[in-house]
């Protein structure tokens, strides 16, 4: 019976060994494999929910976007149109606003389409203009070029002589000018007619050559309260692949639009509300403008901090504007008029309108087209396009989408309006519209690193545990055999050496037999005890006594 009780004592303490360096083992395997994959098992979580899906909270956001946003609009005021045709001066502008509308954006017609996991969707935006953010009222008259008669004009250009001529009658019929003068309200949402576009609309002597959309002129006519003037858009949900959020599969249910050659022409980028996470500063972030029909890359440019979130800075450069002559790769945005860098050509996705869109006040853009008028400068902090992105996420921490609309005022024969003058890129408005998360929204996103440094803390603090555990008994065997083969050696005693328990011993018994351990006492000890002889004299004194 004692020998079964000692062996499962034995076989208790051997198995628990095992368990605890099992434990040690399997707590070390876990902490390394956290450690190199909690970065994916984090984007793994975040991908999912991030992914756009029925009533989702990113839905909700995507749909209607919690953030305050504001169209700042700039005309551009023609202080002398009286000397154009004076080829010694220059147009003289004058920059007036910022005239400021707050914009309500939704999306509406939504549809779902799992096959390729995207959805189709039109944007709706209500404008209400801001008297307080603005530089100006709504009935600021504005004196700019004649939009309606150059873009009549404009494609004119491109016909046989007898349909010119018919342009060229029109416009003197109807005593079109070089220039109009307009209130801002009559420039931007609310419209003015227009004789020419009544009489293009009524008789459509031109077939398919002259579509005319709108029954007035208006930069943003239609565009408040409506959802058709922007498109119909399809983008990927991210279900398939997180870096295909908010992606364009196609716009106008087209993926080549037709409008540029080649792969310019495809609809791809972002269509603004997302962009790819996990970037980089060699990644080049593509924004889809519906306005201009075509895709806009921006570069890295340096990294920022906003509401205390690190962010990428893209910006548009030169190349975002070239159309070949500084990047061959987008000669196909040329539309046939190749032109300087600095501007691009979108007269193709204007109903033929000679329209060029650049940066404000040609900011990136070459000096050809800055030397050319009067009452422009350039900033990159008020003219330059950017967005600055979190980069785990793609989400956007800042934006400033600024860009300029500018029309091609040139001589045209057999157009007796627009013959004798030079040729000028005319500024005709810019527009800003920028956006900043707010300092609550920032709160979500300042989490982030402290979550993937977080699992690598926690990662690093189990693989000791582990360790600890799976090194545990050996350290302690190891530790035990030192203290046990720990021998002090001593000077021989009849020839035999003696250990440190043995040592003990014997001073612990010589210690018994000495009352003191002082070495006084000790020396003393050694000492034999002396004998005194009696003297012979005194013995003879003591005996005289006692006879007395």
């Amino acid at each position: 019976m004692p020998q079964k009780s000692t062996n499962m004592k034995i076989w208790t303490k051997s198995r628990k060994r095992t368990l605890v360096s099992a434990l040690g083992f399997l707590l070390s395997i876990f902490a390394i494999l956290c450690a190199m994959f909690w970065e994916r098992i984090f984007d793994s979580i975040m991908a999912k929910e991030m992914v756009l899906r029925p009533n989702s909270q990113v839905f909700q956001k995507w749909k209607n976007p919690p953030l305050s946003l504001n169209l700042d609009i700039y005309l551009f005021n023609w202080t002398n149109p009286a000397d154009f045709r004076n080829l010694s001066t220059k147009p003289i502008l004058e920059q007036c606003g910022p005239y400021r509308f707050v914009e309500k954006p939704d999306k509406v017609d939504i549809r779902w389409h799992p096959e390729n996991s995207s959805l189709t969707y039109r944007r709706k935006s209500f404008f209400y203009f801001d008297v307080n953010g603005s530089n100006g009222n709504l009935s600021d008259e504005i004196i700019t070029v004649n939009p309606v008669a150059l873009s009549a004009a404009g494609k004119g250009k491109q016909w046989d002589p007898v349909r010119r001529k018919m342009v060229d009658v029109g416009l003197n019929l109807y005593q079109q000018k070089m220039s109009v003068k307009r209130t801002v309200d009559e420039l931007l949402f609310t419209g003015y007619s227009d004789d020419m576009l009544d009489m293009a609309r009524a008789m459509p002597l031109f077939g398919k050559d002259v579509e005319v959309p709108f029954d007035r002129f208006g930069w943003f006519y239609t565009r408040n309260g409506s959802a058709d003037l922007t498109g119909v858009f399809n983008v990927y949900t991210g279900q398939q692949d997180i870096k295909k959020l908010g992606q364009m599969f196609s716009w106008n249910y087209k993926r080549h639009l037709g409008f540029f050659e080649s792969y310019c022409g495809f609809a791809n980028g972002s269509a603004g509300e997302f962009q790819p996470p996990n970037l980089t500063p060699k990644s080049i972030v593509k924004l889809f403008t519906p306005d201009m029909c075509r895709t806009i890359p921006l570069d890295y440019k340096e990294t920022q901090i906003v509401e205390g979130i690190k962010g990428y800075k893209y910006a548009g450069g030169q190349r975002s504007i070239d159309n070949g002559s500084l990047y061959p790769e987008n000669k196909c945005f040329c539309g046939g008029n190749c032109v300087p860098s600095g501007v691009m050509n979108i007269s193709s996705c204007r109903f033929g309108s000679p329209v060029f869109m650049s940066y404000p006040h040609f900011y990136q853009a070459d000096d050809f087209y800055l030397n050319q008028v009067e009452g422009l400068q350039p900033q990159a902090d008020k003219h330059e396009f950017y967005m600055v992105l979190e980069p785990k996420t793609g989400i956007s921490l800042e934006v400033a989408a600024r860009f300029q609309v500018n029309m091609l005022v040139e001589p045209i024969r057999g157009i007796s309006l627009y013959e004798n003058i030079p040729r000028v890129f005319f500024p005709m408005i810019w527009f800003e519209q920028k956006v900043r998360i707010t300092p609550d929204l920032a709160k979500n996103l300042k989490t982030l690193p402290y979550v993937l440094l977080g699992g690598q803390i926690i990662a690093g603090f189990l693989f000791l545990i582990g360790l600890i555990l799976l090194c545990w008994y050996p350290i302690k065997y190891v530790w035990s055999t030192h203290k046990i083969q720990e021998i002090k050696v001593y000077p021989a005693e009849n020839g035999k050496a003696i250990n440190s328990k043995q040592s003990e011993l014997k001073i612990l018994e010589t210690e018994k037999k000495t009352p003191d351990s002082s070495p006084l006492l000790e020396k003393n000890s050694q000492l034999k005890p002396a004998i005194t002889p009696k003297s012979p004299k005194r013995d003879t004194d003591a005996n005289d006594v006692n006879h007395k």
